[in-house]
């Protein structure tokens, strides 16, 4: 059994961006409500971790970007943008939420985990380095990178983002950069634009961010076979030194923001497929961030799947979220049976022997 930490705090449901606002904290009500339970929680080690500080923030973020969050802390109601809204408690989550990414990062090189969860809110991969956008305030995933890059020396950093909605944000941070690998399915075109094929990187980062634009309607099959056929490879050639996953649920079926059919057994072998890759190449080192999703079963039962991989031990939830054997094994197998991830895996031939 893995040493898994599942970084979690009551102040991340304490960010509400209002009535009828589909970011509710009732989305990671329903996690922390599992994780609460004995048999469940005992696990897990859930470590102390403070809020980043302005400087570390800003190894992403502008000045005035960091000034304008700041300004809504206290405030009932702010808006950033027309998707990202405030409430009082919002700015103090969102520093925290990347102080969990940060103390993840540590307790990883430090050899004190396998791996983590970060449950947290608010989501972060569309912040903008100069704003914020799509429920997002602070881009978590990209500032953890930042920091194990510039702060703790690594040369190699992966982020694999298989969140509904591609991670402009984080794209955008790493673009000219070899330094940090950034994958991404997502459902194209949809919001917020950005994440089409020929989008792979400028100068050093030519080729190091890989786009897989998929239509809608793609399910356990599908994914495994992206990951079977692009990601991991593509993992297996670079191979980092940390691994990051931007994990958002809205490719749940019965999302109501998002048209794919993933169920708890996908993300189970999505997690699995990372762990595996994560142990052959960088001793295990894996750190995965809550982003989206917003249908609560597929948040609960999404999250239990993915943790139960993490810590390498079926959880008796009650729900069906674990991957029993045959099911790996085919899922194993899959090849892609679909134009979107033939043509996303020609373009990653250009830049990987894949």
């Amino acid at each position: 059994m893995r040493k898994t930490a599942v970084f979690r705090d009551p102040l991340f449901l304490a960010h509400d961006p209002g009535f009828g606002h589909v970011e509710l904290p009732e989305r990671l009500q329903v996690i922390y409500e599992v994780l609460d339970k004995k048999e469940i929680g005992a696990n897990f080690s859930y470590p102390d971790f403070i809020p980043a500080s302005r400087k570390i923030i800003g190894l992403n973020h502008t000045a005035d970007h960091m000034d304008r969050v700041g300004e809504t802390a206290g405030k009932i109601f702010d808006s950033l943008d027309p998707d990202t809204k405030t409430s009082m408690e919002s700015y103090a989550a969102a520093c925290k939420a990347v102080g969990a990414l940060i103390r993840g990062v540590d307790l990883l090189l430090g050899g004190e985990i396998d791996n983590g969860f970060a449950l947290v809110r608010p989501p972060g991969h569309h912040a903008e380095g100069d704003r914020s956008m799509g429920f997002c305030l602070f881009n978590n995933v990209a500032i953890g990178a930042h920091y194990a890059v510039k702060r703790c020396g690594l040369k190699r950093v992966m982020i694999v983002d298989w969140d509904l909605h591609h991670g402009n944000g984080t794209q955008h941070s790493f673009y000219n950069s070899n330094k940090v690998l950034y994958l991404s399915t997502h459902q194209y075109p949809y919001y917020p634009g950005t994440g089409a094929l020929h989008e792979t990187g400028k100068g050093k980062g030519a080729g190091y961010t890989v786009n897989i634009p998929l239509p809608g309607h793609q399910g356990d099959r599908d994914y495994a076979a992206i990951f079977n056929e692009i990601i991991v490879p593509i993992g297996k050639k670079y191979k980092p030194e940390l691994i990051f996953v931007s994990c958002g649920f809205d490719i749940s079926q019965g999302d109501p923001l998002g048209a794919m059919e993933v169920t708890a057994k996908g993300f189970a072998y999505m997690t699995r497929s990372m762990v595996h890759l994560a142990e052959e190449v960088c001793g295990g080192k894996l750190l995965v961030t809550l982003e989206g999703g917003y249908n609560l079963k597929g948040m609960r039962d999404g999250a239990m799947a993915v943790l139960s991989e993490l810590c390498g031990h079926p959880l008796d939830t009650g729900y069906a979220i674990n991957l029993d054997k045959k099911s790996a094994d085919a899922l194993a197998k899959e090849k892609s049976q679909h134009p979107a991830i033939d043509q996303a895996r020609e373009v990653a031939k250009r830049y990987w022997n894949l």
